[in-house]
């Protein structure tokens, strides 16, 4: 088929992410992928400054991640994990045990990070179940958030600025506070720090738990907080004997600066979910962690079992790639590249500060946003983006990137006269 033909057929038949059918927006083919580009149909090379949406943290045809599905696909591609295991599955969740905070021991694997929190609600639910509190059914939040596009996930997103306010009748009722202010080195607000404390124990009679997203609420709108409200919640679960879950699909494995973005306040989850850049971009996994505590409240109860079991749980091609990813993370001084990052992206952004039409300017670890004033017309930005032979995605009134860790400084450079591009043509 001629790219004219692939794209022809795709425009009628096939649906993209949050997209009418047929599309609105042009597509672009993408032939081959390399380091940290992509290479379209005729040959036009693009710097992926989105890590294919935060996953492809060490960039695209990775010699030992090839290595690692093509040695593991010799062996055997896929096996139920229903009463079978295998040492793929084995080596990748005692990596994961060692670089999460220390209590959380047990592993349950998943087949996306929509999934993984769908199972660290159901966790926190059953685990009240188990012990004979049934009525602690709602979950508390903060808004802002995004956690997926599954019907439990919907449910604890941002319910007026989200993206599922269409369902918003038909979902589970929880409990979301005012969004955290914005600001990671802001002092914290003690008005705001009073109403999370109000609300929690008003509420504490029916709360299994807490969920936020640590320190970087991604996909709701790429806002990072300060520490000091991420540690107030962790003390408001200990103080009414709530879990806490965070989820750490966007924000673990370096992006924010720390190995997990829970470190940057010092505390730790009774459940973590970890996805996207768990198996580097390869294939699609994720993983929800938890205690022990947790682990034996729900197997104890009356189930005798966390009643949640995908068909491809603990896929061996993905568990053998993501272990090789992590194994490349810890051999790379991903926290230098990643500081280097950061110092590139706050460089190159500075110039949006001021322009007409930018509301802020922003960066955290490798991560670089300019917020708009209104909605950006994202065709219209991404034919300027791809004019500097980049590739980004904007959406709502954000123009961002999060490269892959391997971008040198010119690499990232280009990423940002991009998106100065996009901004000054607002």
């Amino acid at each position: 088929m001629t790219p004219e033909s692939l794209l022809a057929f795709d425009r009628e038949h096939l649906w993209h992410p949050y997209a009418p059918l047929p599309a609105a927006g042009p597509m672009h083919v993408v032939e081959s992928a390399d380091g940290v580009r992509l290479t379209l149909a005729g040959g036009r090379r693009l710097i992926d400054g989105m890590s294919s949406w935060w996953a492809a943290i060490h960039g695209y045809n990775h010699p030992a991640l090839n290595a690692a599905i093509t040695g593991q696909l010799d062996r055997m591609a896929h096996v139920m994990f229903g009463g079978l295991t295998h040492e793929p599955a084995i080596r990748l969740a005692e990596l994961l045990i060692e670089d999460t905070p220390e209590p959380l021991t047990k592993v349950f694997f998943a087949d996306s990070g929509s999934v993984s929190v769908e199972v660290a609600i159901k966790m926190a639910l059953q685990y009240w179940r188990s012990r004979g509190r049934p009525e602690r059914h709602r979950l508390f939040t903060i808004r802002g958030g995004y956690h997926g596009d599954t019907f439990g996930d919907m449910a604890v997103c941002d319910p007026v600025n989200g993206m599922h306010h269409l369902f918003s009748d038909v979902l589970a009722r929880h409990v979301f506070a005012a969004p955290p202010p914005l600001g990671y080195a802001a002092a914290p607000d003690p008005a705001y720090l009073a109403e999370l404390a109000d609300m929690v124990a008003a509420h504490a009679h029916e709360l299994a738990g807490i969920i936020a997203e640590p320190i970087v609420q991604g996909a709701g709108g790429m806002r990072f907080y300060a520490p000091a409200y991420l540690r107030t919640l962790r003390d408001l679960a200990d103080e009414h004997g709530l879990l806490l879950i965070l989820d750490e699909i966007a924000t673990g494995f370096g992006r924010s600066g720390t190995l997990w973005g829970c470190d940057h306040a010092g505390v730790v989850p009774d459940i973590m979910c970890v996805g996207k850049a768990l198996t580097g971009g390869y294939l699609t996994m994720a993983a929800t962690l938890c205690t022990e505590r947790v682990a034996r409240g729900i197997s104890e109860g009356a189930a005798g079992a966390l009643m949640h079991g995908p068909t491809y749980m603990a896929n061996p091609l993905a568990a053998a790639v993501a272990a090789t990813s992590i194994e490349l993370l810890r051999a790379r001084d991903w926290r230098g590249e990643v500081d280097a990052i950061s110092r590139a992206l706050a460089s190159g952004l500075a110039a949006a500060r001021g322009l007409p039409g930018v509301m802020d300017v922003r960066v955290l670890g490798a991560i670089g946003v300019i917020e708009t004033a209104k909605p950006v017309d994202v065709p219209a930005l991404q034919k300027i983006i791809m004019a500097h032979d980049v590739w980004l995605r904007p959406f709502r009134d954000l123009i961002y990137t999060m490269p892959p860790y391997g971008c040198t400084a010119g690499e990232v450079g280009q990423i940002t006269e991009a998106m100065l591009a996009a901004a000054r043509a607002l």
